[in-house]
């Protein structure tokens, strides 16, 4: 569980309530026409905007914004070294016991290529284009939240409008025009709270997940190439430190002496 997202929500909507009751009731933030307008305008431009299918793939997607498990970039470090390490004194087909032990896809099947003898041109393509392609999907992901983000600040000023055409048809009623006005304006509150703390916040999220995660396969992928050119092992490991902060570095420096 992303604690970071939990927390960001608890204290956005929980300060937001606090304040409202400081000064009054909740109900009067509760008005189901406008959520109507709001979350209804929202869904519907979203899905002219975007393929069906792609739309409930980034609410399945939104989850890792709340469940997510960053890999540890160290720990692939000193395994690619200890892989380099192992090709260099009993060659490449020893790493074909290893493959099993792998959880992670992305480097069983780097490899599992190099077991099998792929030249590093192939390697280079084939999992790159992996990654250019994961990164497409991540961003077309983060840009139907976006979008959202776009549209539900629209949807509640077009709520607004509503509102203030239904209150100037009652002008002749003086004691409606206060309350027709108050839930003109909670259409753009809908809007503004479901933008900034919801849609967007999450969009941020999701770019940053798979910033991270596309970084930890590039670096497997320098990893796997430097194998298979057999370079020195300590070699490996310096080629991998770019990949990692100063700090992470000196860790994995400290634990492989």
């Amino acid at each position: 569980m992303d604690i970071a997202t939990i927390l960001g929500i608890i204290s956005a909507f929980g300060l937001m309530i606090a304040a409202i009751l400081q000064g009054s009731g909740l109900t009067l933030f509760i008005d189901i026409p406008s959520v109507l307008i709001v979350a209804g305008g929202t869904i519907g431009a979203t899905l002219i905007d975007f393929p069906l299918k792609e739309v409930f793939r980034a609410v399945k997607v939104a989850k890792n914004a709340f469940f997510n498990k960053l890999e540890v970039p160290t720990e692939y470090v000193r395994l690619l070294v200890s892989f380099a390490e192992r090709a260099r004194k009993e060659g490449i087909l020893a790493l074909e016991a290893e493959t099993e032990k792998i959880d992670n896809p992305f480097l069983k099947k780097g490899l599992q290529m190099l077991v099998d003898g792929f030249e590093p041109r192939v390697i280079e393509d084939t999992l790159g284009k992996e990654i250019d392609y994961l990164k497409e999907r991540h961003k077309l992901g983060a840009d139907i939240f976006t979008a959202m983000g776009t549209f539900s600040p629209a949807m509640g000023m077009i709520g607004t409008l509503i509102g203030l055409v239904q209150m100037l048809q009652n002008m002749s009623d003086p004691s409606s025009i206060g309350p027709a006005m108050a839930v003109a304006l909670i259409t753009t509150f809908y809007g503004a709270v479901l933008a900034n703390v919801v849609f967007l916040p999450i969009s941020g999220k999701l770019q940053v997940l798979s910033k991270y995660e596309c970084l930890i396969k590039e670096m497997i992928l320098e990893g796997i190439l430097a194998i298979s050119e057999g370079l020195n092992p300590r070699i490996v490991e310096q080629k991998l430190h770019v990949y990692l902060e100063p700090r992470l570095r000196a860790l994995t420096e400290k634990k492989g002496e």
